[in-house]
């Protein structure tokens, strides 16, 4: 489905949390703005916002700068309030922005976001302030969940120049839950919710895992 005449889903699984989609525009690994790159006859930034707004009743697309590509949206789209601080300072805009005092946060670059992995995010854990998973490369902060306690903590980190954002883990006044691979797999064997597209490269293996999903009938993610 394309961005125009797009309309919000009457039913929703998670009530009382907003979904944030980080879709800043900076590609420079890509060397073009990846956001509408044509994938599985909708954009890269559509395969992601299709799967978050069945599953939440508020999604908002935060933006380094508005765009005409996104005009007919409908969904509210918000600009960096704290500018210049990258994946920190768009989840700052999120947070700062959101109706519901928790929010899951992703970014538009990840074509294989899965249902039953967001799910088991947030509501593993209802009263946490982060819950983000650990895989074997790292931290996993734009797929993860955070309430607005954060908001003050990630300004600070913002005004020092800190903005690796999974600093945040590290906010002893904050509850942290971390997931684990192992938990993960349960809902996810190969862990694809996690794939970002950076390169031309990742781009092409994604376009062939999806057009071979489609000749054995597999089901996305």
């Amino acid at each position: 489905m394309g961005l125009q005449g797009r309309s919000m889903k009457s039913e929703t699984r998670h009530q009382n949390i907003t979904a944030i989609l980080l879709a800043g525009g900076k590609s420079r690994r890509m060397g073009q703005d990846k956001r509408f790159l044509p994938l599985e006859g909708g954009s890269l930034f559509d395969r992601s916002l299709s799967t978050l707004e069945c599953l939440f009743p508020e999604v908002l697309v935060v933006v380094a700068e508005q765009t005409p590509e996104l005009s007919g949206l409908r969904h509210r789209i918000v600009t960096d309030a704290i500018p210049n601080c990258a994946t920190l300072g768009g989840l700052y805009t999120g947070l700062l922005h959101a109706q519901h005092a928790r929010v899951f946060a992703a970014a538009c670059d990840m074509p294989f976001l899965n249902a039953a992995v967001i799910d088991l995010m947030v509501t593993i854990d209802q009263q946490a302030d982060v819950v983000i998973a650990k895989l074997a490369h790292g931290l996993q902060p734009m797929h993860a969940l955070y309430s607005k306690a954060c908001l003050p903590y990630l300004e600070s980190m913002a005004k020092r120049g800190s903005l690796k954002v999974q600093g945040i883990t590290e906010v002893h006044d904050l509850a942290v839950r971390i997931i684990t691979e192992d938990e993960l797999r349960r809902a996810e064997a190969h862990l694809l919710s996690f794939m970002n597209i950076n390169t031309p490269a990742d781009l092409e293996f994604a376009r062939k895992l999806l057009s071979s999903r489609q000749r054995t009938g597999g089901q996305n993610g």
